[in-house]
């Protein structure tokens, strides 16, 4: 029941992009855009990504509030660095670690860290669970702990969000209780 909701909601997306690519809403644009939207996921479909949690709606919006938060703070904290006269920050590689369970969690996590001006995720050690993200304006120690507090807290909500250990299964035990 799960993978049908999903395929309909897969469906659902495709059909309204491509109505919004057309700029109207008719009865043709509606079944070309079915037939476009079934091509695409009969003949390029994409591997199935295993859900492991439960998304919380509290904790999510507490994500997203907090990823509002710093998107907001990092925005002005950059345009400062760029007006500000002076010689131009000191940028640094620092690496951090992830203990997120999921990859899809931690795809989501570094998504999340590269829309924060200031910070771009270079490298995933998938199997470590660490990133490696290039930081902008590392001049200070009070800087670097910033970026390692925001990394934690985006790593609490995520886990809080989708990762809780109370209803955590690994993917392979979902599939033999299947």
């Amino acid at each position: 029941m799960r993978r049908i909701t999903l395929q309909a909601g897969v469906l659902t997306l495709l059909v309204l992009v491509w109505i919004l690519l057309w700029g109207n809403i008719s009865v043709a644009n509606i079944l070309s855009g079915l037939a476009v939207a079934l091509v695409i996921t009969l003949l390029l479909p994409l591997p199935v990504v295993p859900v492991e949690g439960r998304v919380h709606p509290l904790s999510l919006l507490r994500l997203a509030l907090q990823v509002a938060w710093y998107l907001l703070l990092s925005s002005a904290q950059v345009a400062w660095l760029a007006v500000k006269p002076g010689p131009p920050p000191r940028s640094a590689v620092l690496q951090a670690r992830l203990a997120v369970k999921s990859d899809l969690v931690l795809a989501l996590a570094v998504n999340i860290i590269n829309l924060i001006p200031g910070s771009i995720v270079l490298e995933i050690d998938q199997v470590r669970r660490l990133i490696y993200a290039h930081v902008i304006d590392v001049g200070s120690a009070r800087t670097v702990n910033q970026f390692y507090r925001q990394i934690a807290q985006v790593e609490r909500l995520l886990v809080a969000a989708f990762e809780r250990d109370t209803e955590w299964r690994p993917a392979a035990a979902e599939e033999e209780a299947s």
